[in-house]
């Protein structure tokens, strides 16, 4: 959701002169987008923060002014604390109301220090630019923000809102226009995107809303489409139609991040998360019926307020029932306004770290079995980027493994941007090892995915 967000900031400021740079420490204006997810995130910012005050300074000393904005989740939380903390701080403003940024720039040029935090009544997208497009092959579009979920450990209602879903035309007008510029691969982004009811078009209001399934399926109809994913979902909102998506449309991808918490009933209550274990593994069973071979990831938290020995168990057995082809663990983190933070039954903090790693133990195990399962076989990789070694290009398979190859020479440039058959010959902690199959770069029609087991 940052890096769409950051991506409409820079169209937002594009008609006001600003291009982006790799040397901040020449930059006119500098916006550090922020997460507030995890008290470790929030902190970085702050780090950054003193980082940047050196180069301001170092500007004026030149004769020049350089800009400072802080934007996002931890803006919106902490906006008149952020100015308290470090009034150097030019613009703080929050995830919905980047649309106005422009104006926010010129306003603090003028000197003073700009505050806006506010949920403005009208949607954000409806004030963006249009979109530029670089011709990348992949792609995020933003089609729905906020939360109504309200989980107890979670910021995200407090900092984006209530839940908000983009009209229908406006998703599949943005999605033509990315593919019409080269984009291969789009990712649906929101912060509860399967809780997705957008309507037709915001110009007939009245209408019957839109499911995730629904709007996968017309985005599917999209020329030159290969491979659509969405993320994150929750598990309340794993529907029939959505479900039934999985097994009818080729180019929506066979992997899906599916977040649990935990594996005890009793942590994923007092988490408000509004399922069961057992709920949440009928919905993985009706997905695998739905497509063999889905490849499942998840999110873990340990330690949460009040976690026994009993209940991380539990965690441990359902990570065992499931089985994971990717995982992101992370020990709970208090955050400031949150119900669990003023639990008095926190875990203490060895106790997390030992949890930690005995779950992350389990899950890199899990990982390392489905990425070395894939070996021998041959996987569509979206090639969209170049590798650390020279020669060596690296993609994406179905299952979003990052799959490296070294191609013959001069060949690495004809990979970009492709989806081409790859035979894996190695599989590691985090990426797989492929060679081109013989003639793929000779064929005049790119393969689409194919979205095989491994």
């Amino acid at each position: 959701m940052n890096v769409y967000d950051s991506a409409r900031m820079a169209d937002v400021l594009a008609p006001a002169g600003f291009e982006m740079t790799l040397a901040p420490e020449a930059a006119d204006l500098v916006i550090l987008n922020t997460c507030h997810i995890r008290e470790k995130a929030a902190e970085k910012v702050y780090s950054e923060l003193g980082r940047l005050r050196t180069m301001k300074n170092k500007a004026a000393s030149d004769g020049r002014t350089m800009l400072i904005g802080v934007g996002g989740c931890v803006a919106q939380a902490e906006g008149e604390e952020m100015q308290r903390r470090a009034p150097f701080v030019d613009i703080v403003f929050g995830p919905q109301n980047y649309q106005d940024l422009a104006q926010m720039v010129e306003d603090a040029a003028r000197g003073g220090s700009i505050l806006k935090t506010n949920f403005p009544a009208r949607p954000k997208f409806d004030s963006l630019p249009e979109r530029r497009y670089e011709g990348n092959a992949t792609a995020f579009i933003s089609v729905q923000e906020g939360c109504d979920k309200f989980c107890t450990f979670c910021v995200v209602p407090y900092t984006r809102g209530a839940e908000y879903s983009r009209p229908v035309a406006d998703i599949i007008a943005e999605a033509s226009a990315q593919v019409a510029a080269g984009v291969t691969e789009i990712t649906l982004l929101g912060q509860n995107v399967n809780a997705y009811h957008g309507v037709v078009s915001s110009s007939a209001p009245g209408q019957e809303k839109w499911g995730l399934g629904q709007l996968i399926r017309e985005l599917a109809g999209i020329q030159g489409l290969a491979r659509i994913r969405y993320t994150t979902s929750h598990p309340s909102d794993m529907d029939d139609d959505l479900i039934a998506a999985h097994g009818e449309v080729d180019v929506l991808m066979p992997y899906l991040h599916l977040p649990v918490q935990s594996g005890s009933d009793r942590m994923l209550a007092a988490m408000n998360r509004r399922y069961t274990v057992d709920q949440y593994i009928t919905i993985v069973e009706r997905l695998r019926t739905a497509r063999p071979g889905i490849a499942l990831s998840s999110d873990f938290i340990v330690g949460f307020p009040g976690e026994s020995d009993a209940d991380f168990d539990a965690t441990l057995d359902l990570v065992g029932r499931v089985g994971f082809a990717q995982a992101y663990s992370f020990k709970y983190s208090a955050r400031p306004g949150t119900p669990a933070a003023g639990q008095p039954n926190q875990v203490a903090e060895a106790i997390k770290s030992e949890r930690l790693a005995q779950l992350q133990a389990e899950l890199q195990t899990q990982v390392r079995a489905f990425n070395a399962a894939c070996v021998g076989r041959v996987m569509d990789v979206l090639f969209d980027r170049p590798g650390r070694r020279e020669g060596q290009m690296l993609g994406r398979s179905p299952y979003l493994q990052m799959v490296h190859v070294i191609p013959g020479e001069d060949e690495a440039d004809a990979l970009r941007g492709r989806i081409l058959p790859v035979r894996i010959i190695e599989g590691h902690a985090n990426s797989l090892a492929g060679t081109l199959v013989d003639g793929a770069l000779r064929s005049e029609n790119d393969p689409v995915a194919l979205g095989a087991s491994p």
